[in-house]
């Protein structure tokens, strides 16, 4: 498994990030932040975080996922990163595993990843999602994309990807651990 890597750019939902970061770190998985723009990203809440490197210096055959926070103007800054839009493109190509959540999945449409799959966002960002097949449900899983809604979802947002990753053992592992209730 390689590593999985969550951009962040200014603007970025704390809490989508945050959660999965931790989350997936639980699981046992290589997390990689990596900033747009910098190192420095501010998110939508005020709340000021250092990525690891910068999106310029990710090679993306070492990226086995690619998970997106939401959020605004976050998810837009992400969408407008071409280097992104190659990584999650070359991610998808081998079919491995491009999640979204909140606004973020706009970034998978703006890669061109969506077209004929089913998926899901915050409301209201439907119409910047033309090649879905837009589904008004908490989460949606269609081949190697996952999205979701919003940040009151992340946590199982999360576990959902842990659980497609790693296995439903160390999912169900790790909801023991955490006190998770669906």
């Amino acid at each position: 498994m390689g590593k999985v890597l969550i951009p962040l750019a200014d603007g970025f939902e704390e809490i989508e990030a945050v959660s999965n970061i931790d989350v997936l770190r639980r699981a046992g998985l290589e997390v990689i932040t990596a900033g747009i723009g910098g190192r420095e990203i501010r998110g939508d809440h005020d709340i000021k975080v250092e990525a690891d490197q910068k999106i310029e210096a990710i090679d993306s055959s070492d990226i086995s996922a690619v998970v997106l926070p939401g959020g605004m103007p976050g998810a837009a800054n992400l969408r407008d990163s071409k280097k992104l839009l190659e990584i999650i493109r070359e991610v998808n190509a081998r079919g491995d595993l491009c999640a979204a959540i909140c606004a973020a999945p706009i970034v998978l449409e703006a890669a061109g990843i969506l077209a004929g799959k089913k998926a899901t966002s915050y409301p209201g960002f439907d119409d910047q999602m033309q090649s879905a097949d837009y589904q008004e449900k908490k989460l949606v899983k269609d081949g190697n994309i996952i999205t979701s809604r919003g940040p009151g979802l992340a946590l199982e947002f999360a576990l959902n990807i842990v659980e497609y990753l790693v296995g439903s053992e160390k999912s169900e592992e790790l909801k023991k651990a955490m006190l998770f209730q669906a």
